[in-house]
Protein backbone atom coordinates (compact mmCIF):
# COMPACT_ATOMS: atom_id res chain seq x y z
CA UNK A 1 0.00 0.00 0.00
CA UNK A 2 1.44 3.37 -1.03
CA UNK A 3 1.38 5.77 1.90
CA UNK A 4 -0.27 9.14 1.40
CA UNK A 5 1.86 12.24 0.98
CA UNK A 6 1.95 14.90 3.65
CA UNK A 7 3.66 18.11 2.53
CA UNK A 8 4.98 19.16 5.96
CA UNK A 9 7.53 16.31 5.97
CA UNK A 10 9.78 17.97 3.39
CA UNK A 11 8.87 21.47 4.53
CA UNK A 12 10.04 20.59 8.04
CA UNK A 13 13.43 19.54 6.71
CA UNK A 14 13.88 22.96 5.14
CA UNK A 15 12.33 24.98 7.94
CA UNK A 16 14.36 27.70 9.64
CA UNK A 17 13.96 25.81 12.90
CA UNK A 18 15.54 22.65 11.49
CA UNK A 19 18.30 24.58 9.73
CA UNK A 20 19.37 26.34 12.91
CA UNK A 21 19.08 23.07 14.84
CA UNK A 22 21.63 21.56 12.47
CA UNK A 23 23.88 24.60 12.85
CA UNK A 24 23.70 24.20 16.61
CA UNK A 25 24.52 20.49 16.32
CA UNK A 26 27.68 21.36 14.38
CA UNK A 27 28.73 23.92 16.99
CA UNK A 28 28.06 21.63 19.97
CA UNK A 29 29.81 18.64 18.39
CA UNK A 30 32.79 20.84 17.61
CA UNK A 31 32.88 21.88 21.29
CA UNK A 32 32.81 18.20 22.28
CA UNK A 33 35.86 17.49 20.15
CA UNK A 34 37.65 20.59 21.38
CA UNK A 35 36.96 19.51 24.96
CA UNK A 36 38.57 16.15 24.27
CA UNK A 37 41.59 18.03 22.91
CA UNK A 38 41.75 20.22 26.01
CA UNK A 39 40.79 23.49 24.30
CA UNK A 40 37.37 23.73 25.98
CA UNK A 41 36.97 23.16 29.73
CA UNK A 42 34.67 20.27 30.57
CA UNK A 43 32.46 22.46 32.74
CA UNK A 44 32.06 24.92 29.87
CA UNK A 45 31.06 22.06 27.56
CA UNK A 46 28.42 20.91 30.03
CA UNK A 47 27.07 24.43 30.28
CA UNK A 48 26.94 24.73 26.49
CA UNK A 49 25.12 21.40 26.18
CA UNK A 50 22.63 22.40 28.84
CA UNK A 51 21.88 25.96 27.79
CA UNK A 52 22.56 26.18 24.05
CA UNK A 53 19.47 27.24 22.15
CA UNK A 54 18.17 29.80 19.70
CA UNK A 55 15.12 31.76 18.72
CA UNK A 56 14.38 32.12 15.02
CA UNK A 57 12.78 35.54 15.40
CA UNK A 58 15.63 36.84 17.54
CA UNK A 59 18.20 35.64 14.98
CA UNK A 60 16.32 37.57 12.30
CA UNK A 61 16.40 40.69 14.46
CA UNK A 62 20.16 40.43 14.98
CA UNK A 63 20.81 39.67 11.32
CA UNK A 64 18.92 42.81 10.34
CA UNK A 65 21.75 44.70 12.06
CA UNK A 66 24.79 42.47 11.37
CA UNK A 67 23.82 41.47 7.84
CA UNK A 68 25.54 38.15 8.59
CA UNK A 69 23.47 35.07 9.31
CA UNK A 70 26.06 32.97 11.16
CA UNK A 71 27.13 35.86 13.40
CA UNK A 72 23.46 36.53 14.13
CA UNK A 73 23.03 32.88 15.03
CA UNK A 74 26.10 32.62 17.29
CA UNK A 75 25.17 35.90 18.96
CA UNK A 76 21.72 34.56 19.78
CA UNK A 77 23.16 31.26 21.03
CA UNK A 78 25.52 33.23 23.27
CA UNK A 79 22.51 35.02 24.73
CA UNK A 80 21.25 31.62 25.87
CA UNK A 81 24.57 30.19 27.03
CA UNK A 82 26.29 33.07 28.76
CA UNK A 83 30.03 33.23 29.46
CA UNK A 84 30.76 29.71 28.19
CA UNK A 85 29.70 30.86 24.72
CA UNK A 86 33.25 32.15 24.23
CA UNK A 87 34.18 28.59 23.30
CA UNK A 88 31.49 28.26 20.62
CA UNK A 89 32.69 28.61 17.01
CA UNK A 90 36.29 28.43 18.22
CA UNK A 91 38.58 28.14 15.17
CA UNK A 92 35.64 27.63 12.81
CA UNK A 93 34.63 29.70 9.83
CA UNK A 94 31.03 30.27 8.76
CA UNK A 95 31.20 27.79 5.91
CA UNK A 96 32.26 25.04 8.30
CA UNK A 97 28.84 25.37 9.86
CA UNK A 98 26.84 26.22 6.75
CA UNK A 99 28.22 23.57 4.41
CA UNK A 100 28.28 20.77 6.96
CA UNK A 101 24.73 21.49 8.13
CA UNK A 102 23.54 21.81 4.52
CA UNK A 103 24.98 18.38 3.78
CA UNK A 104 22.89 16.93 6.60
CA UNK A 105 19.74 18.64 5.31
CA UNK A 106 20.38 17.45 1.76
CA UNK A 107 20.95 13.93 3.06
CA UNK A 108 17.65 14.04 4.95
CA UNK A 109 15.83 15.35 1.89
CA UNK A 110 17.53 12.80 -0.35
CA UNK A 111 16.43 9.95 1.88
CA UNK A 112 12.83 11.09 1.67
CA UNK A 113 13.09 11.32 -2.12
CA UNK A 114 14.49 7.78 -2.15
CA UNK A 115 11.51 6.58 -0.13
CA UNK A 116 9.16 8.23 -2.64
CA UNK A 117 11.05 6.68 -5.57
CA UNK A 118 10.73 3.23 -4.03
CA UNK A 119 7.00 3.80 -3.58
CA UNK A 120 6.69 4.76 -7.23
CA UNK A 121 8.64 1.70 -8.35
CA UNK A 122 6.40 -0.56 -6.26
CA UNK A 123 3.18 0.87 -7.69
CA UNK A 124 4.58 0.62 -11.24
CA UNK A 125 5.48 -3.03 -10.69
CA UNK A 126 1.98 -3.68 -9.35
CA UNK A 127 0.44 -2.10 -12.43
CA UNK A 128 2.88 -3.99 -14.68
CA UNK A 129 1.78 -7.29 -13.17
CA UNK A 130 -1.90 -6.37 -13.45
CA UNK A 131 -1.57 -5.56 -17.16
CA UNK A 132 1.07 -8.11 -18.13
CA UNK A 133 -1.05 -9.31 -21.09
CA UNK A 134 -3.17 -6.21 -21.75
CA UNK A 135 -2.42 -5.77 -25.43
CA UNK A 136 -2.22 -2.36 -27.05
CA UNK A 137 -0.63 -0.64 -30.01
CA UNK A 138 3.04 0.17 -29.72
CA UNK A 139 3.73 3.51 -31.33
CA UNK A 140 6.81 5.04 -32.92
CA UNK A 141 6.70 8.63 -34.21
CA UNK A 142 3.14 8.63 -32.82
CA UNK A 143 2.17 6.04 -35.46
CA UNK A 144 1.04 2.48 -34.78
CA UNK A 145 3.99 0.10 -35.02
CA UNK A 146 3.41 -3.39 -33.57
CA UNK A 147 1.44 -4.59 -30.54
CA UNK A 148 2.92 -4.41 -27.05
CA UNK A 149 1.29 -4.79 -23.66
CA UNK A 150 0.45 -1.99 -21.28
CA UNK A 151 2.22 -3.97 -18.58
CA UNK A 152 5.48 -3.77 -20.51
CA UNK A 153 5.16 0.01 -20.59
CA UNK A 154 4.80 0.01 -16.81
CA UNK A 155 7.69 -2.42 -16.44
CA UNK A 156 9.90 -0.14 -18.54
CA UNK A 157 9.08 2.77 -16.26
CA UNK A 158 9.73 0.70 -13.15
CA UNK A 159 13.17 -0.18 -14.53
CA UNK A 160 13.94 3.48 -15.23
CA UNK A 161 12.77 4.36 -11.74
CA UNK A 162 15.22 1.77 -10.44
CA UNK A 163 18.03 3.59 -12.24
CA UNK A 164 16.87 6.86 -10.70
CA UNK A 165 16.99 5.19 -7.29
CA UNK A 166 20.58 4.13 -7.86
CA UNK A 167 21.52 7.59 -9.12
CA UNK A 168 19.87 9.21 -6.11
CA UNK A 169 21.63 6.85 -3.71
CA UNK A 170 24.94 7.85 -5.28
CA UNK A 171 24.04 11.54 -5.14
CA UNK A 172 23.13 11.27 -1.45
CA UNK A 173 26.45 9.55 -0.79
CA UNK A 174 28.30 12.27 -2.72
CA UNK A 175 26.68 15.07 -0.73
CA UNK A 176 27.02 13.36 2.67
CA UNK A 177 30.32 15.07 3.34
CA UNK A 178 31.25 17.70 5.91
CA UNK A 179 34.16 20.07 6.41
CA UNK A 180 35.45 21.66 9.60
CA UNK A 181 38.77 22.86 8.23
CA UNK A 182 38.62 26.58 8.91
CA UNK A 183 39.38 29.49 6.63
CA UNK A 184 40.62 28.31 3.21
CA UNK A 185 40.60 24.70 4.40
CA UNK A 186 44.09 24.37 5.91
CA UNK A 187 43.10 23.41 9.50
CA UNK A 188 45.41 26.23 10.68
CA UNK A 189 43.15 27.04 13.62
CA UNK A 190 41.21 23.80 14.06
CA UNK A 191 42.44 20.26 14.53
CA UNK A 192 41.35 17.75 11.85
CA UNK A 193 40.15 15.54 14.68
CA UNK A 194 37.37 18.06 15.32
CA UNK A 195 36.14 17.56 11.78
CA UNK A 196 36.27 13.78 12.17
CA UNK A 197 34.24 13.94 15.39
CA UNK A 198 31.61 16.33 14.05
CA UNK A 199 31.14 14.35 10.85
CA UNK A 200 30.88 11.05 12.72
CA UNK A 201 28.20 12.52 14.98
CA UNK A 202 26.25 13.80 11.97
CA UNK A 203 26.57 10.66 9.82
CA UNK A 204 28.84 12.34 7.29
CA UNK A 205 32.27 11.63 5.86
CA UNK A 206 34.98 14.29 6.28
CA UNK A 207 36.02 15.89 3.00
CA UNK A 208 39.43 14.59 1.95
CA UNK A 209 40.38 18.14 1.03
CA UNK A 210 38.41 21.36 0.86
CA UNK A 211 38.83 25.08 0.49
CA UNK A 212 36.75 27.35 2.65
CA UNK A 213 33.74 25.53 1.20
CA UNK A 214 32.82 22.08 0.06
CA UNK A 215 33.23 21.87 -3.69
CA UNK A 216 30.02 22.50 -5.59
CA UNK A 217 30.36 19.65 -8.05
CA UNK A 218 28.81 17.62 -5.22
CA UNK A 219 25.73 19.82 -5.12
CA UNK A 220 25.57 19.89 -8.91
CA UNK A 221 25.53 16.08 -9.01
CA UNK A 222 22.70 16.04 -6.48
CA UNK A 223 20.57 18.59 -8.33
CA UNK A 224 21.32 17.08 -11.73
CA UNK A 225 20.17 13.73 -10.40
CA UNK A 226 16.97 15.39 -9.21
CA UNK A 227 16.53 16.92 -12.67
CA UNK A 228 17.08 13.58 -14.41
CA UNK A 229 14.53 11.97 -12.12
CA UNK A 230 12.11 14.81 -12.81
CA UNK A 231 12.63 14.29 -16.54
CA UNK A 232 11.69 10.63 -16.14
CA UNK A 233 8.49 11.65 -14.38
CA UNK A 234 7.87 14.16 -17.17
CA UNK A 235 8.30 11.36 -19.69
CA UNK A 236 5.84 9.11 -17.86
CA UNK A 237 3.31 11.91 -17.45
CA UNK A 238 3.64 12.96 -21.10
CA UNK A 239 2.90 9.42 -22.26
CA UNK A 240 -0.16 9.17 -20.04
CA UNK A 241 -1.35 12.56 -21.25
CA UNK A 242 -0.96 11.38 -24.85
CA UNK A 243 -2.88 8.18 -24.19
CA UNK A 244 -5.67 10.18 -22.52
CA UNK A 245 -6.43 12.21 -25.63
CA UNK A 246 -10.08 11.91 -26.64
CA UNK A 247 -9.29 10.22 -29.93
CA UNK A 248 -7.12 7.61 -28.13
CA UNK A 249 -8.51 7.35 -24.56
CA UNK A 250 -6.62 4.22 -23.55
CA UNK A 251 -5.91 5.49 -20.05
CA UNK A 252 -7.17 8.34 -17.92
CA UNK A 253 -5.76 9.89 -14.78
CA UNK A 254 -8.12 9.81 -11.78
CA UNK A 255 -11.03 12.24 -11.95
CA UNK A 256 -12.46 12.59 -8.46
CA UNK A 257 -16.07 13.05 -7.46
CA UNK A 258 -16.89 16.74 -7.57
CA UNK A 259 -13.86 17.60 -9.70
CA UNK A 260 -14.38 20.09 -12.52
CA UNK A 261 -12.43 20.11 -15.78
CA UNK A 262 -13.36 23.45 -17.31
CA UNK A 263 -15.14 26.60 -16.26
CA UNK A 264 -16.75 26.78 -19.72
CA UNK A 265 -17.16 23.15 -20.83
CA UNK A 266 -18.72 20.80 -18.26
CA UNK A 267 -17.74 17.70 -20.23
CA UNK A 268 -13.99 18.20 -19.85
CA UNK A 269 -11.79 15.65 -18.02
CA UNK A 270 -8.29 17.05 -18.39
CA UNK A 271 -4.95 15.42 -17.41
CA UNK A 272 -4.12 18.38 -15.19
CA UNK A 273 -1.92 16.53 -12.70
CA UNK A 274 0.21 15.05 -15.45
CA UNK A 275 0.54 18.49 -17.00
CA UNK A 276 1.59 19.87 -13.63
CA UNK A 277 4.28 17.21 -13.35
CA UNK A 278 5.60 18.06 -16.81
CA UNK A 279 5.68 21.75 -15.96
CA UNK A 280 7.48 21.28 -12.66
CA UNK A 281 10.12 19.13 -14.37
CA UNK A 282 11.15 22.24 -16.29
CA UNK A 283 11.92 23.99 -13.01
CA UNK A 284 14.10 21.08 -11.92
CA UNK A 285 16.10 21.17 -15.14
CA UNK A 286 16.58 24.93 -14.78
CA UNK A 287 17.71 24.54 -11.18
CA UNK A 288 20.22 21.87 -12.22
CA UNK A 289 21.74 24.32 -14.68
CA UNK A 290 22.03 26.90 -11.90
CA UNK A 291 23.77 24.28 -9.73
CA UNK A 292 26.32 23.67 -12.48
CA UNK A 293 26.89 27.42 -12.74
CA UNK A 294 27.76 27.33 -9.02
CA UNK A 295 30.72 24.98 -9.53
CA UNK A 296 33.27 27.61 -10.66
CA UNK A 297 33.91 29.89 -7.67
CA UNK A 298 36.73 32.40 -7.35
CA UNK A 299 39.93 31.09 -5.77
CA UNK A 300 39.29 29.34 -2.45
CA UNK A 301 35.70 30.56 -2.45
CA UNK A 302 33.25 33.34 -3.05
CA UNK A 303 29.58 33.31 -2.10
CA UNK A 304 27.98 33.66 -5.53
CA UNK A 305 26.64 30.14 -4.99
CA UNK A 306 25.00 30.90 -1.66
CA UNK A 307 22.00 32.97 -2.74
CA UNK A 308 21.27 30.49 -5.53
CA UNK A 309 21.39 27.45 -3.27
CA UNK A 310 18.99 28.98 -0.75
CA UNK A 311 16.39 28.76 -3.51
CA UNK A 312 17.27 25.82 -5.74
CA UNK A 313 18.10 23.15 -3.17
CA UNK A 314 14.98 23.38 -0.98
CA UNK A 315 12.78 24.07 -4.00
CA UNK A 316 14.11 21.16 -6.04
CA UNK A 317 13.75 18.60 -3.26
CA UNK A 318 10.26 19.83 -2.33
CA UNK A 319 9.16 19.88 -5.97
CA UNK A 320 10.47 16.39 -6.73
CA UNK A 321 8.95 15.00 -3.54
CA UNK A 322 5.60 16.46 -4.61
CA UNK A 323 5.92 15.17 -8.18
CA UNK A 324 6.72 11.66 -6.99
CA UNK A 325 3.72 11.57 -4.69
CA UNK A 326 1.41 12.86 -7.40
CA UNK A 327 2.63 10.45 -10.06
CA UNK A 328 2.39 7.50 -7.67
CA UNK A 329 -1.23 8.49 -7.06
CA UNK A 330 -1.95 8.72 -10.77
CA UNK A 331 -0.46 5.30 -11.49
CA UNK A 332 -2.13 3.67 -8.49
CA UNK A 333 -5.62 4.91 -9.43
CA UNK A 334 -5.13 5.05 -13.20
CA UNK A 335 -8.18 4.25 -15.28
CA UNK A 336 -7.12 1.74 -17.95
CA UNK A 337 -9.41 0.96 -20.90
CA UNK A 338 -8.32 -2.31 -22.56
CA UNK A 339 -11.34 -2.25 -24.87
CA UNK A 340 -10.17 1.06 -26.33
CA UNK A 341 -6.67 -0.34 -26.69
CA UNK A 342 -8.03 -3.16 -28.86
CA UNK A 343 -10.29 -0.77 -30.75
CA UNK A 344 -7.36 1.51 -31.54
CA UNK A 345 -5.11 -1.41 -32.39
CA UNK A 346 -7.64 -2.62 -34.96
CA UNK A 347 -8.29 0.84 -36.37
CA UNK A 348 -5.46 0.35 -38.89
CA UNK A 349 -7.21 -2.74 -40.25
CA UNK A 350 -4.44 -5.24 -39.60
CA UNK A 351 -1.46 -3.16 -40.71
CA UNK A 352 0.36 -3.97 -37.44
CA UNK A 353 0.95 -7.47 -38.84
CA UNK A 354 2.96 -6.21 -41.83
CA UNK A 355 6.33 -7.38 -40.48
CA UNK A 356 4.92 -10.84 -39.79
CA UNK A 357 3.95 -11.15 -43.46
CA UNK A 358 7.29 -9.73 -44.60
CA UNK A 359 9.28 -12.24 -42.53
CA UNK A 360 7.14 -15.15 -43.68
CA UNK A 361 7.76 -14.29 -47.32
CA UNK A 362 11.51 -14.02 -46.71
CA UNK A 363 12.16 -16.83 -44.22
CA UNK A 364 9.57 -19.38 -45.26
CA UNK A 365 8.97 -18.66 -48.95
CA UNK A 366 12.47 -17.65 -50.04
CA UNK A 367 11.72 -14.23 -51.49
CA UNK A 368 14.40 -11.58 -51.39
CA UNK A 369 13.79 -8.99 -48.69
CA UNK A 370 13.43 -6.30 -51.33
CA UNK A 371 10.73 -8.21 -53.24
CA UNK A 372 8.88 -9.20 -50.07
CA UNK A 373 8.97 -5.59 -48.83
CA UNK A 374 7.55 -4.39 -52.16
CA UNK A 375 4.66 -6.85 -52.02
CA UNK A 376 3.76 -6.06 -48.41
CA UNK A 377 4.18 -2.30 -48.70
CA UNK A 378 2.04 -1.85 -51.80
CA UNK A 379 -0.87 -3.59 -50.08
CA UNK A 380 -0.25 -1.69 -46.86
CA UNK A 381 -0.38 1.61 -48.72
CA UNK A 382 -3.72 0.62 -50.28
CA UNK A 383 -5.04 -0.08 -46.79
CA UNK A 384 -3.83 3.34 -45.62
CA UNK A 385 -5.64 5.01 -48.52
CA UNK A 386 -8.87 3.01 -48.65
CA UNK A 387 -9.34 1.74 -45.09
CA UNK A 388 -9.90 -1.78 -46.41
CA UNK A 389 -8.71 -4.76 -44.37
CA UNK A 390 -5.01 -5.47 -44.86
CA UNK A 391 -5.47 -9.22 -44.77
CA UNK A 392 -8.16 -9.00 -47.47
CA UNK A 393 -5.86 -6.87 -49.58
CA UNK A 394 -3.19 -9.54 -49.37
CA UNK A 395 -5.66 -12.25 -50.31
CA UNK A 396 -6.57 -10.30 -53.44
CA UNK A 397 -2.93 -9.90 -54.49
CA UNK A 398 -2.03 -12.69 -56.87
CA UNK A 399 1.70 -12.51 -56.16
CA UNK A 400 1.10 -12.80 -52.43
CA UNK A 401 -1.40 -15.64 -52.85
CA UNK A 402 1.14 -17.49 -54.97
CA UNK A 403 3.32 -17.60 -51.87
CA UNK A 404 0.92 -17.69 -48.93
CA UNK A 405 -2.29 -19.68 -48.57
CA UNK A 406 -5.27 -18.24 -46.69
CA UNK A 407 -4.63 -20.46 -43.66
CA UNK A 408 -1.04 -19.31 -43.55
CA UNK A 409 -2.17 -15.71 -43.52
CA UNK A 410 -4.62 -16.48 -40.73
CA UNK A 411 -1.72 -17.79 -38.63
CA UNK A 412 0.24 -14.62 -39.27
CA UNK A 413 -2.63 -12.36 -38.14
CA UNK A 414 -2.59 -13.52 -34.52
CA UNK A 415 -2.00 -11.19 -31.56
CA UNK A 416 -0.75 -14.06 -29.42
CA UNK A 417 2.51 -13.99 -31.36
CA UNK A 418 3.40 -10.68 -29.67
CA UNK A 419 2.90 -12.10 -26.19
CA UNK A 420 5.07 -15.19 -26.52
CA UNK A 421 8.19 -13.68 -24.90
CA UNK A 422 6.54 -11.28 -22.46
CA UNK A 423 6.95 -13.76 -19.59
CA UNK A 424 10.68 -13.95 -20.31
CA UNK A 425 11.00 -10.19 -19.86
CA UNK A 426 9.05 -10.32 -16.60
CA UNK A 427 11.33 -13.04 -15.26
CA UNK A 428 14.19 -10.54 -15.32
CA UNK A 429 12.30 -8.63 -12.64
CA UNK A 430 11.42 -11.68 -10.57
CA UNK A 431 7.78 -11.46 -11.71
Amino acid sequence: MIERYTLPEMKIIWSEENKFRKWLDVEIYACEALAELGRVPQEALEEIREKAGFNVQRIAEIEAVTNHDVIAFTTNVAEHVGAAARYIHLGLTSSDVLDTALAVLMKEAGRQILARLKQLKDVLLEKAEEHRNTIMAGRTHGIHAEPITFGLKMLLWADETGRNIRRMEQAVETISVGKISGAVGTYANIDPRVEAHVCARLGLQPARVSTQVLQRDRHAEYLTTIAITGSSLDKFATELRSLQRTDILEVEEPFRKGQKGSSAMPHKRNPITGERISGLARLLRGNALAAMENVPLWNERDISHSSVERVIIPDSTIILDYMLQKLSGIIRDLQVYPENMIKNLESTHGLVFSQRVLLALVEEKGLTREKAYELVQRNAMKTWRTGENFREMLLKDGEVRACLAEKELDMLFDYRHYLKNVAEIYKRFGL
